[in-house]
């Protein structure tokens, strides 16, 4: 295939290669041409341009296929706007005398087919550079139409269209010809051809005037007549047309045209309305077909004259349209009003919705509003009139206007959100009072649409919900005498409680009783007045039902009543029934069966909202009732037949309604009903009583959505679904309204449709019974299943024609139903004669002439084979299939038994049913090929697609045959069977999914079928039908998952750009699914192919702009409805932000700030005025902005056709993208260094750092909090606090001490101001109390004036909490828990950050402060001091509240029964998540409040008056203790149980104030006496201490738990130091006596841990408590230390080089509370503890100090020895008891120590430093015996020597130092053993030193050092030995001394060992005179040099003095005070040194 990729085509390799590849061959090098010749210049192809015409018209005659002759033409044309036009002439002339040709026989219509395709893309792309030829094509081309079949007109259509579009005006002379054939071609039997052309039409209109001229009427009758039985290809092409013509009437060329009047918008819009009521054609029927065409019309219309031209003229479009539906021609029967009023609802949905800003929809809704009030006027007069019958016709007429008016009003309210605050905002002129109005109006269906409107206006608008439902009872309760208002306004209260579960805020509490009395009291009076008795008991029922919506909190209360009421609804035996029976008359029945059915409704919405409730118990008592309704099923026939059928109705609603109860509750309970039940259902989808030909609607959702193809359910995918349904077959489909079910009021919507539509009552029984015969059968004996099935088989039989369908049909839906439920319960289907009942019915149904039921039948046939599981049944089954298709002719049996085999497949899988592979899909291919039936050729390759899908590998082999086959097909198949190509594009997507990775290979034929599959998917997006083109995207997308290499994205985005703005929904969605797929992956590559479409703006076409892709997304959220649609976006959105957005930061934020501050829309700029200071200093950067917000919207193309600003959704997506991006930049720390930053700019001129964007950053976040929609808002301010946090501390680097945040404070204060106002929603304040908090507390504003702006704020939301139970409450009341709990934690976090910041500054120099003169400043605590007082007490209460509220559900009785100081004992469950996220920052704070009062009750008591938390009759000495432990205990016990309570999840956040909050409680000393008296407390926190080491790996965190044991610790030490006290006092005090008592008492050793014995009980001790703590944390440190570890000894460390510095002072606060240990223990106990400890101790000092480590941790080290010493120094060394244990346990301390130190073969040895120190440590400080044991004294000397000898300067000086401290603490008598195996070392350094110096000046300090150990060793010696060791050590020094002329030459080492001997020698002289003299008299050498070097040395010091005092006065004169240069405000005098 690669010779195809040449500019000729290589007829050589093509005379090569087989008949069935030419084709390919062929097409592979027209897809090569077509891509070259685009981009090539005149001159490339210049020489062979004769050549390469001359081989393209060859093909001509070579009959090619479809996309060959679409491509074929293409390059033609090409080469001729490319090359030269010499041949052109005669190329026309060819193509004109091959159409010419008489021959029409079917082998030559390709050839035929492919010249006018060439001509028209000749004349498309040439236009007028024909010339005049184009005269004869078109007579040509009309003449040829006449005997042309289908394919050649629909062809010829699109080539004239074609001519038109080339020539433009120029062609004026011919258009009426091409008019006359049009018109003929219009109304062609082919829907093809139609299609065709109205396309052709549609340009005609473009340039032919007299269409919308003179022949306008008749071009729209013409078109109306195309409607008629038209397809929605030809409907939507149609509507285009007739769209436009209408548009162009108004156009200023129409009002040029001379001597006609243009018509006026009225007038062009009647000519459309004539359409949509009569239909155009004589006959009485409405016609839906065109009465949807005209629907799609209308919205062309609108759409082509623009959002502008609606936005003036919507009073009068609006009026026209609701016109429609007020005629009565519209709306002869209910069914076709309910489909009139959707096709009115969809044109304003799509107009209003579509086109329209926000502001735009808001004059919208108050024109609607308006068209309500009229409306209801007309009903009054209508009403007043006394003539009946015109006025029931106006009322008829304006129910429907109303219904839709007040749909749209709603969906129009619903989109605004809380953006359409304005329509309310006053009563006079808002919507609120003619919606109500509607609520007393004579229809019913009016009556529910108000009531529908206003539960939409409440969720958009929830601060209205609890006044409508006020003003509902209030007026319900003025007009209780009429029926309509009884009626209306109940329904509007239901409506109003069924949107509550979508206001986060709720209502209040005591709504819902109240609404439980009010219907409790319609039930009991409804009985009292026959005129409103049935009124009153639907409505009494209709409100039950809607406040079971309310959830299980608010109906707990009232379910014993609910179920009493349930009860007394229904006859409570079978003999009340009879009597029953007996009595009543028409009217009562109707009331009864009203009363039931609402009662078993209110059932059906209590089993769905309250799941929580229905225990066992309940559904025992429900039952009661509902068998007694299926009992009364069988009474229900008499009644009507006696009554009348006016009944039927209200008995078929009991029935929908038990059947719905049932569905809800599990069939196990009801299984003794079945036979009764089980008649009654099947009696109802078999329509036994039911004359009507009902069917069910829900037979394709039981079809699988992989059969759209087959059913043509794809439909459903499209942006008119709304509409379309109405055309569907089977009933009802799209005919749901709101009056078949008022209770579909409360029922819950998906947010994409939020109108409710019902079905009507005789479907949704049907559909209802179907379901639950579904869910009944698996539980049915075998026996009836087999009965069941034979009765379905007898009743199929029984009827006839459309009645048999029709039965079919529900039997079918039934059936799939039960099999559905079988397999999901892996139950059997039964025993062979069951199977053969179900093979019976599902084989008549495959034969089927209705394709619905055959796809039913082949679904039901794989489910069958799935649920029975039998390979030898499935064998059979599928061996029926192969013998019918063998033998089968007909259609209907050849589709029927393909779709079986492929369901077989689908459902058995590859596995079971492997064996049958190789002759299905033989027989398929076979079947697919069949050209004569394209329709047999759909369900064969919809077969192939779902075997391939399922076959697995074992598919694999058949790849290849099928790969070709579908090529070739694609290749040839007319492009007209869409269906065709649809199942070749599903096929090939499984084939693809089938090769898999295979894909990437690079085998000959992987490589083959690669090609492939990359032409089949070029012919399908070369197609012109959307759902194919739809298919190619999937495949690619699947493509370039399994080989991404060879996808060419660079033809590929541009074509998934273009698609974006496609007007088929599945198009989009596909094209949006492959983008998302492909920016996960290459996400720089996708947008920078994007942005290459932009170019520079001289594209016009191009849909992407300077904003591109990401705009072009941005934008489709605003127009698209598709909530999977705008999902996907949203992803493909964040995945570009993940990946580009960091890099490409500038125009990021560019394109969100277009987003957000499209200002044509919002209001959001008025706030930015009211900030004064910002004025001056932003005005510059405001312009700027402005600028920017008017680019980002000059994209639009023109005025008329504005781009809709971003609505408030998308602007939310915004904001949450500004914050992804800010979450983006983290860690990379020029984004937040603005120094940085700059530099980085000046270097790189890269400006893509957030820090530079600050001002941007900002602006946005204050947009959004200050804009008109609270979503938006949250979102802002949600922002706002992510940019403080994270640039806070970011420095100015112009003011230093300036942070760059400063600058911005009026924005921040500004944008949180608004919050705090009263009518802001709570969840709003809440929010901007976390900003308050966060931005006090980030230290930005820095002078107090500044943060009181923001301080105040947070005040006045103090008031809120004081204000106690508001009078009127507008919100739940966990709404308001929630928001006064934001508020205490707001005034938490500051008053942490301010405590915080006091220790700072007690801790900070005075210095630092005074460098910036911060320290004139108040602190910020001021601020918060006046408030405390409140504060504490109502975080004290919050507490409170928190701790009862995390109580288990078993203590739920002892809560307060009047509920918290902040919740209601009602909405416990609802204000739980709000305690949960506020306690932690409440508790720290309260904790920290309580340390700084000491706990002192007493100021409590002074500062809270009022509400004081201290009983007033408490006993007054009780009260300080009793109060001072219960708030110690309720901190404690509510950290105790969060720490430890698994199921809760702490952030690090939280658990770090857990702790910090533990940590000051225990610090202060009241609560310290507390804890250090109750051991098992302490060793409570201990054991939570130690699960926190556990679960929490962060370090600081455990750094605070260890501060926590540190407190615990020093309490119990503390507690026991004074009860030791305590008890000598008392010995002291009692002399010793004998008496027995005193015999008894231990004495104080005793007490602590371990008491007398000694035994440490784990139980109960807390220092073994603390010693878990510390091993957990030392061995997850230091892993090595870990004993259940398995490992031998010693092991490398792997972690401990790595350790950090936080780690490393973890290690050292723990083995210094190790040390600390045994002061808590007794006497015994300490033995017991001492070994563990020192185990632990040495364990962690060779670990830390082994030789290996790459760097020392001298934190820890110091730490072990600081410990070591603490133990060394203990008192329990000197006690007579236990001292002798101490000793001996320290002693092998020391020995282990040394043993360490040797290194072995698994372990290196410790590091000699260390072990230097720590033996000295030992030796120094611990008890005599362990200096004076010999082996120790061995082991000690040896390492001093070893250490000397290392060599190593460091350690030789340290081995010096250290020795020398030994033999300096020891008494001479145990020093002597180390002097002498040690000592003659270092003197023996000495003398080498005195004779060669040569190394002296880097060894000074060594020098020193054993100059030092010298002296010592001569203080140490005995009298006779000190003269030797003098006579050794006085040379040595004389010998360092330097002569003095040399003095000023030598280093300054030299100089400094000069200095300190001389200093030494002249301190030596007077200590031991005798000695020195000798000395000296026997050395005269000596004596002369040290004489010279004293003399020398008191001549420098005189000159040293001289020099000082002369640089002294020099400094007096310098410092005389200068004239400050600055002027301090402030008196600094009270600030000196404290």
């Amino acid at each position: 295939m690669e010779l195809a990729h040449s500019l000729l085509l290589n007829e050589e390799a093509l005379s090569k290669i087989p008949d069935n590849k030419k084709p390919v061959f062929v097409f592979e090098w027209l897809r090569f041409l077509d891509k070259v010749l685009v981009a090539a210049q005149k001159s490339d192809i210049k020489e062979k341009q004769k050549q390469l015409v001359a081989q393209l018209t060859s093909q001509i005659s070579e009959s090619p296929g479809p996309p060959t002759r679409k491509l074929l033409a293409r390059n033609l044309a090409t080469i001729f706007s490319v090359g030269d036009t010499f041949d052109l002439f005669e190329t026309l002339n060819k193509c004109n005398d091959v159409i010419k040709n008489r021959d029409d026989s079917p082998s030559y219509l390709p050839t035929k087919l492919a010249a006018i395709a060439c001509l028209g893309a000749m004349y498309e792309k040439l236009g007028r550079m024909t010339g005049r030829s184009y005269e004869e094509t078109v007579q040509t081309l009309i003449k040829s139409l006449k005997n042309a079949e289908s394919q050649g007109r629909s062809e010829i259509m699109s080539t004239l269209e074609k001519v038109i579009k080339g020539l433009g005006s120029a062609g004026n002379s011919t258009y009426k010809d091409v008019y006359k054939a049009t018109k003929q071609c219009m109304t062609d039997r082919s829907m093809v051809v139609r299609f065709a052309a109205a396309k052709c039409m549609l340009q005609l209109v473009n340039e032919a005037p007299f269409m919308y001229t003179s022949e306008l009427e008749t071009v729209s009758s013409l078109c109306f007549r195309a409607l008629d039985g038209s397809n929605y290809d030809v409907r939507c092409a149609v509507a285009k047309l007739l769209g436009n013509l209408m548009s162009m009437t108004q156009s200023p060329k129409a009002a040029s045209t001379a001597k006609w009047k243009q018509p006026k918008l009225e007038d062009v819009l009647n000519l459309l309305s004539v359409g949509f009521l009569k239909g155009g054609i004589g006959s009485g029927n409405i016609n839906r077909e065109i009465r949807v065409g005209v629907t799609h019309a209308y919205i062309e219309f609108v759409k082509s004259m623009g959002g502008l031209w609606l936005e003036r003229n919507i009073s009068v479009f609006l009026n026209h349209i609701f016109e429609l539906v007020a005629n009565p021609k519209a709306t002869p029967t209910h069914v076709d009003a309910v489909y009139a009023r959707k096709c009115v609802l969809f044109i304003i949905r799509s107009a209003i919705g579509g086109l329209l800003g926000e502001k735009a929809q808001i004059a919208a809704a108050k024109e609607i509003s308006q068209i309500i009030v009229k409306q209801m006027n007309i009903v009054g007069e209508a009403t007043v009139d006394s003539d009946g019958r015109s006025s029931s016709a106006d009322i008829a007429g304006s129910q429907h206007v109303l219904v839709c008016a007040l749909h749209e009003l709603g969906s129009l309210v619903l989109r605004l959100g809380t953006s359409a605050s304005p329509l309310v905002a006053e009563p006079a002129t808002g919507i609120i009072e003619p919606v109500v109005s509607v609520l007393i109006h004579p229809s019913h269906a009016a009556r529910l649409s108000a009531s529908w409107c206003l539960g939409s206006i409440s969720r958009a608008l929830p601060s209205q919900l609890t006044p409508l439902l006020d003003r509902c009872v209030e007026r319900m309760d003025k007009l209780k005498t009429s029926p309509e208002a009884v009626s209306g306004y109940s329904s509007a209260l239901a409506a109003l409680l069924g949107g509550v579960y979508q206001c986060p805020l709720g209502i209040p509490h005591a709504k819902g009783k109240q609404l439980f009395n009010l219907s409790e009291e319609l039930l009991r009076t409804a009985s009292q007045n026959s005129r409103l008795s049935l009124q009153r008991t639907q409505s009494g029922w209709l409100l039950l039902g809607s406040l079971m919506t309310l959830g299980p909190a608010v109906v707990k209360n009232h379910l014993p009543r609910m179920l009493l009421l349930w009860k007394n609804a229904f006859p409570r035996s079978h003999k009340e029934l009879e009597a029953e029976k007996q009595r009543g008359d028409s009217f009562t029945w109707q009331v009864t069966l009203e009363a039931r059915s609402g009662a078993l409704g209110a059932m059906n919405s209590f089993l769905q909202h309250c799941r929580d409730l229905v225990t066992e118990d309940v559904i025992r008592r429900l039952l009661a009732p509902l068998k007694c309704a299926l009992l009364m099923f069988a009474q229900l026939p008499w009644v009507i037949k006696q009554y009348g059928t006016h009944l039927k109705a209200s008995a078929a609603m009991v029935r929908l309604r038990l059947y719905d109860v049932l569905s809800q509750l599990p069939p196990e309970s009801f299984e003794g009903t079945y036979t009764d039940l089980l008649r009654e259902l099947v009696a109802e989808f078999t329509l036994t009583d039911n004359p009507a030909n009902t069917t069910t609607s829900l037979l394709r959702a039981m079809c699988h959505v992989d059969d759209s193809v087959i059913l043509g359910s794809w439909l459903q995918e499209t942006d008119h679904k709304a509409i379309e349904d109405q055309l569907q077959p089977n009933s009802a489909s799209g005919s749901g309204a709101l009056e078949h079910d008022s209770q579909s009021l409360y029922a819950r919507c998906p947010t994409s449709d939020p109108i409710p539509g019902p079905l009507p009552l005789g479907v949704a029984v049907i559909d209802s019974s179907v379901r639950l015969y579904g869910l009944v059968f698996p539980r049915v004996a075998h026996k009836h299943r087999l009965q069941m099935l034979q009765h379905f088989i007898e009743c199929i039989k029984q009827a006839k024609s459309v009645r048999q369908q029709a039965v079919q049909m529900n039997i079918f839906t039934a059936v799939l139903c039960a099999l559905k439920n079988l397999s999901d319960a892996k139950e059997n289907l039964g025993p062979d004669e069951v199977k053969k009942s179900a093979f019976n019915l599902i084989m008549g149904a495959l034969s089927s002439t209705n394709p619905i039921l055959r796809c039913a039948a082949g679904e039901a046939l794989g489910r069958m084979a799935q649920v029975v599981g039998d390979s030898r049944f499935i064998a059979d089954m599928a061996q029926y299939s192969f013998n019918s298709l063998k033998s089968a002719r007909d259609v209907i049996n050849r589709t029927g038994h393909s779709l079986a085999l492929g369901c077989l497949h689908r459902y058995v899988g590859g596995m079971g049913s492997g064996q049958h592979l190789n002759t299905s899909v033989s027989i398929v291919l076979a079947l697919a090929q069949d050209s004569n039936s394209p329709v047999v050729q759909v369900w064969a390759l919809h077969a192939l697609g779902l075997i391939a899908d399922s076959g697995g590998p074992m598919f694999r082999s058949y790849v290849e045959p099928t790969l070709s086959l579908v090529l070739q097909l694609l290749l040839s198949v007319p492009p007209s069977t869409v269906d065709v190509h649809q199942c070749l594009g599903k096929c090939l997507s499984a084939l693809i999914t089938s090769l898999g990775p295979e894909l990437q290979g690079n085998s000959g034929s992987i490589a083959t079928a690669r090609l492939y599959c990359m032409v089949c998917c070029a012919i399908m997006q070369d197609h012109p039908d959307s759902l194919v083109q739809a298919e190619a995207i999937t495949c690619l997308q699947q493509l370039h998952m399994f080989a991404p290499r060879h996808v060419n994205l660079t033809s590929l985005v541009p074509h998934l750009c273009a698609t974006l703005t496609s007007s088929h929904l599945l198009l989009r969605r596909a094209a949006v699914g492959c983008l998302r797929q492909l920016v996960n992956r290459e996400a720089g590559e996708v947008s920078d192919q994007a942005l290459t479409l932009a170019g520079d703006g001289s594209n016009e076409d191009s849909i992407i702009t300077e904003t591109g892709l990401e705009g072009l997304l941005f934008g489709m959220m605003d127009t698209e409805n598709d909530g999977k649609l705008i999902s996907d976006v949203q992803d493909t959105l964040i995945s570009l932000l993940q990946s580009l957005a960091t890099q490409n930061l500038t125009r990021w934020l560019k394109l969100l700030k277009g987003v957000l501050s499209a200002s044509s829309d919002t209001s959001s700029s008025g706030p930015l005025e009211s900030a004064p200071d910002n004025k001056e200093k932003d005005d510059d950067d405001d312009d700027e902005e402005e600028d920017a917000g008017l680019e980002f919207k000059a994209s639009a193309p023109d005025v008329t056709h504005p781009t809709v600003a971003p609505r408030w959704p998308t602007r939310v997506f915004a904001t949450e993208c500004l914050q992804k991006i800010l979450l983006a930049c983290e860690g990379i720390q020029a984004h937040f260094d603005l120094e940085l930053a700059r530099e980085i700019k000046l270097k790189t001129s890269n400006e893509n750092f957030l820090v530079l964007h600050l001002s941007e950053l900002v602006r946005m976040a204050f947009i959004a909090a200050t804009s008109d929609s609270n979503q938006l808002r949250l979102a802002g301010l949600s922002a706002l606090q992510d940019i403080i946090t994270k640039f806070a501390s970011v420095p100015e680097p112009e003011f230093p001490g300036h942070v760059i945040l400063e600058q911005f404070q009026a924005q921040v204060s500004a944008a949180l101001r608004p919050a705090f106002s009263p009518d802001t929603s709570s969840d709003v304040t809440a929010a901007a109390c976390d900003v308050c908090s966060t931005w006090i507390g980030s230290g930005v504003a820095r002078d107090l004036n500044d943060l009181r702006r923001v301080h105040q704020l947070l005040v006045s939301s103090l008031a809120k909490l004081n204000a106690g139970k508001s009078q009127s409450p507008l919100y739940n009341e966990s709404a308001v828990t929630m928001e006064k709990l934001a508020v205490l934690g707001a005034w938490a976090e500051v008053y942490i950050v301010a405590v915080e910041r006091e220790h700072e500054k007690e801790t900070k120099p005075q210095r630092e402060e005074e460098e910036y003169g911060e320290s004139s400043r108040e602190s910020l605590l001021s601020l918060v001091q006046p408030e405390l007082p409140t504060l504490s007490q109502n975080w004290l209460g919050a507490l409170r509240d928190y701790a009862y509220l995390s109580l288990p559900t078993e203590y739920s009785s002892q809560l307060p029964s009047d509920g918290g100081t902040f919740y209601h004992p009602d909405t416990i469950d609802s204000a739980k998540p709000h305690y949960k996220k506020r306690w932690t920052p409440i508790l720290h704070a309260l904790a920290i409040w309580l340390h700084e009062t000491g706990f002192s009750v007493g100021e409590m008591n002074k500062e809270s008056d009022k509400n004081s938390s201290v009983p007033a009759n408490a006993p007054a000495n009780m009260k300080r203790d009793e109060i001072n432990s219960d708030r110690l205990y309720l901190i404690l016990g509510i950290c105790v149980e969060a720490l430890s309570n698994p199921q809760t999840v702490l952030t690090t956040h939280a658990v770090n104030g857990i702790l910090k909050a533990l940590a000051a409680v225990l610090s202060s000393d009241w609560p310290k006496q507390q804890i250090g008296a109750d051991p098992i407390l302490s060793k409570e926190v201990l054991n939570v201490m130690h699960r926190v080491f556990l679960t929490q790996e962060n370090v600081y965190t455990q750094l605070l738990a260890v501060k926590v044991v540190k407190a615990v610790l020093l309490a119990g030490k503390d507690c026991l130091q004074q009860d030791r006290t305590k008890f000598k006092e008392k010995e002291l005090e009692t002399p010793t006596s004998t008496s027995s008592e005193s015999e008894d008492t231990s004495d104080s050793g005793s007490m602590g841990d371990g008491g007398e014995e000694g035994d440490i009980i784990p139980e109960k001790s807390v220092v073994y408590a603390a010693l878990e703590v510390c091993l957990c944390v030392i061995s997850r440190q230091i892993p090595a230390l870990n004993p259940s570890a398995p490992s031998t000894g010693f092991q490398v460390p792997t972690r401990l080089t790595k350790m950090s510095e936080e780690n490393c002072s973890l290690v050292a606060s723990i083995v210094l509370i190790l040390a600390d240990l045994p002061n808590m223990c007794s006497k015994n106990g300490s033995t017991s503890v001492l070994p563990t400890i020192l185990f632990l101790i040495t364990g962690v000092l060779r670990e830390m100090s082994n030789k290996g480590a790459e760097r020392k941790s001298p934190v820890v080290v110091q730490a072990c020895l600081t410990a070591l010493r603490t133990l060394c120094s203990s008192s329990f060394l000197e006690d007579e008891d236990v001292g002798s244990k101490w000793r001996e346990l320290l002693r092998s301390a020391l020995v282990t120590v040394l043993q360490n130190a040797k290194p072995s073969d698994d372990k290196p040895g410790m590091d000699e430093v260390t072990l230097l120190a720590t033996v000295t440590m030992f030796l120094v400080w611990g008890p005599k015996e362990i200096a004076q044991t010999p082996s120790i004294q061995k082991q000690c000397v040896t390492m001093f020597k070893d250490c000397w000898e290392s060599k190593l300067p460091e350690v030789q000086l340290k081995c010096l130092q250290m020795f020398t401290s030994v033999i300096q603490k020891l008494d001479t008598k145990d020093a002597t053993p180390y002097i002498r195996g040690v000592a003659a070392k270092f003197l023996e350094y000495l003398l080498i030193l005195k004779d060669d110096k040569s190394g002296l000046d880097s060894q000074q300090a060594l020098v020193t050092a054993s100059l030092n150990f010298a002296e010592v060793l001569v203080a140490k010696a005995e009298d006779d030995k000190r003269l030797t060791l003098l006579s050794l050590l006085l040379p040595v020094l004389v010998s360092f001394l330097v002569d003095e002329k040399k003095y000023s030459s030598v280093s300054k080492p030299t100089q400094a060992i000069h200095d300190d001997c001389l200093q030494r020698l002249v301190k030596i002289g007077p200590l031991y005179p005798e000695q020195f003299k000798n000395i000296m008299m026997s050395h005269a050498d000596l004596k002369l040099k040290l004489g010279l070097a004293i003399k020398h040395s008191q001549t420098q010091l005189s000159t040293q003095k001289k020099k000082e005092e002369a640089a002294a006065n020099q400094q007096k004169i310098s410092q005389l005070p200068a004239k400050p240069t600055i002027a301090l405000k402030t008196n600094f005098g009270n600030f000196a040194a404290s």
